[in-house]
């Protein structure tokens, strides 16, 4: 995937400013930066959500600027949420079946008597969720409503939603949050179990600095809209642009 000077305006406010960035093939990439600094946004113009006013956005030979969100799923492109989006009052196995929906070839008719053709589909379908369940290990939940469960178990059946629809490219905004330490290693070993055992490509944003220089094969960092470091983790942390952006300058006296 590349992104190639996107910038992105709403009024007066200037949310991210000639971004640039080469995502590679079953890389695990990072885009990192202190709050308000425009990394969901350009998720969001990645996803269709928002149109940035001038740049480019390539997946393969598909311009992704000003494609309808409903075709990104074909393409091989999902996404989760930093707010959890599950419908709360279905089961973890509704909600992850339902990400199937974009795959199935089976008519209004044969969905609604299901026999035949509709129940070799569905049977399908579920054997690949099947397959979700066990890498993310929540067999003994698939039964449960959605609302009944923690909040880190909610981020995981959110992340096997993604999953669900089998891309190529996941693109994972903060998945780790509000979890305890517990938690956000079960979700990094699940992404890579992600990247390395089904070679998907990962886009990660987070604000776990840990994490990120553990599991990340490259970060970019932006800071005001503004694309200021990108390398490998070990180069990151030596950035001086990088740390001033987190960290601040003290002021001379």
């Amino acid at each position: 995937m590349k992104v190639e000077g996107v910038t992105l305006r709403f009024g007066g406010v200037l949310a991210l400013q000639d971004v640039s960035l080469h995502i590679a093939p079953q890389q695990i990439y990072a885009i990192i930066g202190p709050n308000g600094a425009g990394k969901t946004s350009l998720l969001n113009c990645i996803c269709g959500l928002y149109r940035p006013q001038s740049g480019r956005i390539q997946y393969g030979d598909v311009d992704l600027v000003g494609l309808p969100t409903h075709h990104l799923p074909r393409l091989g492109i999902a996404r989760s949420f930093q707010n959890i989006e599950l419908f709360r009052h279905m089961s973890v196995l509704d909600n992850l079946m339902l990400a199937r929906h974009v795959h199935m070839k089976k008519n209004i008719f044969s969905a609604l008597l299901y026999w035949g053709r509709g129940q070799r589909e569905e049977i399908r379908q579920r054997e690949f969720v099947e397959h979700v369940i066990d890498l993310l290990e929540i067999q003994g939940i698939r039964r449960q409503t959605v609302a009944a469960l923690s909040y880190g178990l909610q981020k995981r059946v959110e992340l096997g939603r993604a999953l669900a629809t089998n891309p190529s490219i996941l693109l994972l905004d903060e998945p780790m949050a509000g979890m305890n330490v517990e938690e956000k290693e079960d979700i990094a070993r699940y992404i890579l179990d992600i990247n390395e055992e089904w070679g998907v490509t990962i886009v990660l944003i987070e604000h776990d600095m840990g994490a990120v220089m553990d599991i990340s094969d490259y970060v970019a960092v932006l800071d005001f809209g503004r694309k200021i470091g990108e390398g490998k983790p070990e180069e990151i942390r030596e950035n001086q642009a990088v740390i001033h952006a987190y960290l601040g300058q003290a002021d001379e006296r």
